[in-house]
């Protein structure tokens, strides 16, 4: 199995690519009873039937379960409970599924985060207790690229009150194994989005930072002109009715996890990415893929930035994020980064046409005003005023029929 260093303080993920190095890592764990939580898109393919037979082989009494239903408190709860006999987990599924499986094997280590949760929160953020650690070790095998989920210590929980993002170092998985077999029935649509999703992270982190950080800064910059190429890569399979050979998803999945990597953000303001919170909010209210979102407002709020508003990001460091961004890619691009995010999403067939009546437009503004900001540091100096703007630039006012 091969391990990649971390620099972190913090024990991290493990990363391993390929699952054949489960039949070396699975005989050094005490225990006989392992639980396979599936998503039931992928519960029959062979990335979970390779997970079993390694598992098999190594003496390892497997349980498969299948997890279908919200991702809410109550059901991490009753997944925690179906926990209690194991002794090893591995998940393998898309980003909600991974988040479902890490907030479980979190809680049935510790009931106590239940009540952290239970909380009712203004803020959209919750974090949990640096003392809360897991005692079952979690396996995550992702199926999907652009969340990351199957290396950081975040999770997106639903509520009543909407998606809420839970940060606490307990909830970093033991061990993450990339593998081609995983992706191969992804759509090339979810893989664009996927690639978008890891651009939009990187570039809100680095644009919406003033601070010049000139290592993580290079190691930013060169992720996003090898990023680009990829989702180039992507649009030309799209454009051509192929499929993506299993070294592209693999090297997408890659920069997917390196995005993560703390190391990569060392020293930024940690709410940098404005935009996230904005997307968050906006995919949840009308019902759309966070990606979908993000893509509407990825012009508006550079704009903003562009245009000298410091309180969305530094133009200066946008401009220098572009010049990069442009080498990576494979055809022609505009030098103005906001021309050329709109020709990069066109270029990449990414949807991003959404419809909100202005009421609706300024009931979303308003959410995303009580869970991330007035007064809270996640959107800082910016105003219900600001907010509303950018969703209004973001979304379409549908014709009456």
């Amino acid at each position: 199995m091969e391990v990649v260093w971390s620099l972190s303080r913090h024990p991290l993920t493990r990363v391993a690519y390929g699952l054949d190095g489960l039949s070396k890592w699975l005989p050094q764990h005490e225990g006989r009873r392992l639980t396979v939580l599936a998503d039931s898109a992928v519960a029959e393919g062979e990335a979970v039937a390779r997970v079993r037979e390694r598992a098999d082989w190594a003496g390892w009494d497997t349980e498969r379960v299948v997890l279908t239903g919200p991702g809410d408190l109550g059901g991490v709860q009753e997944l925690a409970g179906r926990l209690a006999d194991s002794d090893l987990v591995v998940a393998v599924g898309g980003g909600s599924l991974l988040d479902r499986a890490k907030l479980a094997v979190l809680l049935r280590s510790d009931p106590d985060v239940r009540d952290r949760l239970a909380v009712r929160h203004r803020s959209g953020l919750i974090l949990l207790s640096a003392g809360s650690v897991p005692r079952l070790p979690l396996v995550t095998v992702p199926t999907t690229v652009g969340t990351g989920s199957e290396l950081s210590g975040a999770v997106c929980l639903a509520t009543p009150t909407g998606k809420r993002l839970v940060l606490g170092n307990g909830l970093q998985p033991e061990v993450a194994v990339y593998d081609p077999a995983a992706t191969r029935t992804l759509p090339l649509e979810l893989l664009a989005e996927g690639v978008l999703e890891v651009f939009f992270r990187l570039s809100g982190m680095y644009a919406g930072d003033h601070r010049e950080l000139p290592v993580e800064d290079a190691f930013a910059r060169t992720l996003l002109g090898l990023l680009v190429g990829l989702g180039d890569r992507v649009a030309d399979v799209r454009a051509t009715g192929g499929a993506a050979d299993d070294t592209l998803r693999l090297e997408i999945a890659k920069l997917s996890g390196l995005s993560h990597q703390q190391w990569l953000n060392l020293g930024r303001e940690p709410a940098a990415c404005k935009g996230w919170y904005l997307a968050n909010e906006l995919s949840t209210a009308l019902g759309v893929r966070k990606m979908t979102a993000a893509a509407a407002l990825l012009p508006p709020l550079w704009r903003r930035i562009a245009d000298g508003d410091t309180r969305w990001g530094s133009a200066s460091r946008l401009a220098r994020l572009w010049r990069a961004v442009a080498e990576g890619r494979s055809v022609p691009t505009p030098e103005d980064p906001v021309e050329g995010i709109t020709a990069l999403l066109d270029d990449w067939s990414i949807a991003r046409g959404l419809n909100a009546t202005p009421e609706r437009t300024a009931e979303v503004a308003r959410a995303t005003m009580r869970a991330w900001g007035d007064g809270l540091p996640t959107l800082g100096a910016l105003a219900l005023p600001d907010v509303r703007a950018a969703l209004t630039e973001a979304v379409r006012t549908p014709v009456p029929s």
